[in-house]
Formats: C-alpha cells, structure tokens, sequence
C-alpha cells in the first residue's frame, strides 16, 4: 500500500463531477478558483496525499495543515505553496472559509522560471510553504487572483501567458518578503558539497511504497556520489550545518518514519524495510534512540 497521489482527473471529478477542455493543452494545465466554491456542504473531504500538480492558496481564516510530518497552524491572511512531491492535508478551524487558490502543472512552468519551478525556495525539500501576509500584501494577492479568474474566462489569445505572469508574480512577492531565509547564497567550496549532499539525501525521498528504500544511510556512500573523501565530506558539513553527516542522515530517516508512521497504514516491519532497515528490532531501536517513543507508541500519540 502506498500513499496516494491524486492526479489533475482525480482532482475535477471529486470537486465538479467533470473535467476542463484545456486538460491536454500542450502549453501544460493551468486553473483558478474561489475557495468558497469548493467548500462547502457536499463537498468531498480533502484526502491526505500527494498531487501529481502544483498548487498556491490564498487563506484568511484559522488553518490547521498536515504537510509532510508536520502540522501548521496559520491564521489571517496566508500564502501557502504546496509541493506535488509532499502529502498534504488541510482544515478550516474558523467560520472564514474564503480565499483562493489556483493549481498548474509541471509543463506550464516549461523553461519560464530559471532553474525551473522544483528549485524555488518554496518549493524545495525542506523548503517554507507558509507566508504570513500583511494588510499590503493581502491586497496584492487578493488583486491577483481576481484577475486570474477575470482572465482565465476570457478569449484573450495569449491568457495563458498573462496567468503565468500572474502566478509569477505571487512567488516573487513571498521571496521578498523573507529574502534573509529563502535567497541563500551558497560562499564557499564546503557549504556547496553540503548543498549538494543534502540534494542527494533528499532525491531518495518521499518513500511511496513498501517496495521502495532507502539505500544510502553512511557517511561514505555519500562521500562516493560526490567523489570526495569521506573525512573531507564530514569536516564540511560540520563546519557548516554544526551536525555530522551522521546525524543529518538520522534526522532525514526519523522525519520520513515519522510521516509514515502517521499517514499510511504500513505496518512497523515494512516501515522499517523502506527505511533500510533488515530487521524491525533495529528500526525500533533508532526510533527510540532518536525521539525517545517506540514506533508503535508514536504512532498512537
């Protein structure tokens, strides 16, 4: 059993019983709606999961979202982006349930963004899907989606391009309101090999199924993809994360447990398998060893 990704099909007919005429349009899928059209009485719970689409939300009231292992709690005006590479889930936990959100795929970002649309900060493994929106900015994004849907009914031979900007413009607008967190410039040789290590460690996750694992847990194996001795590799990341290799690697193997343990029905031995662990006494052991809880007992927290 895996962790469900719902695709752009899944998505129309759960919502509207039907599909858009634009669902193969070589330029990639692009969509916008109110909030409030979406939720209500009769419409269909939304499922934690992954998406096989991209998809930026404009909120207003007090929200609960599960993403990854992790539960935020937002309230007031927010912007929130969200990874088709992360399950996510979300509640309203106050009586203002508008706002908007709009979804695209991939392809209608094709070579438009520089380096492409996965490497944007939001975006990013680890990256902050959440930003918390003064009076200003509301208005702005709230300017924005409305003209969104404005143009995406109109016959406009080129809308396509205008909604690109559009959404271009909602990025921009959360990377420069926390440039100090999310426009990190990588100053030398040993915080690139961390950079980059910390992609290779990343690129093996999420786990999706019990068939799938996790294989490179040492120091070593990533001091071999880089071509690097392993005591340089350590030093860099040390100097500059404070961590070790080691622990780094733990830390990505607890947070990806954790997630499972929570969001799908594995049961601990298969868990521990994807996790590359041969026997389930061993991913016992580093589970408590790392949270102080056994898996079973986390998972019934």
């Amino acid at each position: 059993m895996s962790i469900k990704t719902e695709t752009l099909e899944e998505f129309y007919s759960h919502k509207f019983d039907h599909l858009p005429l634009n669902m193969q349009d070589d330029i990639g899928h692009f969509n916008v709606f109110r909030m409030e059209d979406c939720i209500g009485p009769g419409s269909t719970p939304i499922q934690y999961s992954r998406r096989d689409f991209y998809k930026i939300a404009l909120t207003r009231g007090t929200i609960i979202y599960h993403y990854a292992d992790k539960s935020i709690e937002v309230s007031g005006p927010t912007l929130m982006f969200f990874n088709p590479k992360v399950p996510y889930t979300w509640e309203s936990i106050s009586e203002d349930k508008t706002g908007f959100f709009c979804i695209f795929s991939k392809s209608f970002f094709n070579e438009k963004i520089r380096g492409g649309i996965e490497e944007l900060p939001m975006y990013i493994p680890g990256g902050r899907p959440a930003y918390i929106l003064t009076d200003i900015q509301h208005q702005e994004v709230n300017l924005l989606f409305n003209k969104m849907l404005t143009e995406i009914d109109s016959s406009y031979a080129y809308k396509y391009d205008q909604l690109r900007n559009y959404v271009a413009e909602l990025i921009h607008l959360a990377l420069k309101s926390q440039p100090n967190e999310n426009l990190y410039q990588h100053p030398d040789a040993k915080s690139r090999i961390t950079a980059v290590f910390t992609e290779l460690l990343e690129r093996q996750f999420p786990i999706e199924n019990v068939t799938q694992r996790f294989g490179m847990r040492s120091a070593k194996d990533y001091a071999n993809q880089l071509a690097v001795h392993v005591n340089h590799l350590n030093r860099a990341i040390k100097e500059t994360t404070g961590k070790t290799t080691t622990d780094l690697i733990a830390e990505r193997i607890v947070t990806e447990a954790k997630s499972l343990l929570r969001h799908t029905r594995w049961n601990i031995a298969e868990i521990g398998y994807t996790l590359g662990f041969e026997e389930s006494a061993h991913f016992n052991n580093f589970f408590k060893k790392q949270t102080q809880h056994t898996p079973s007992a986390f998972r019934n927290l």
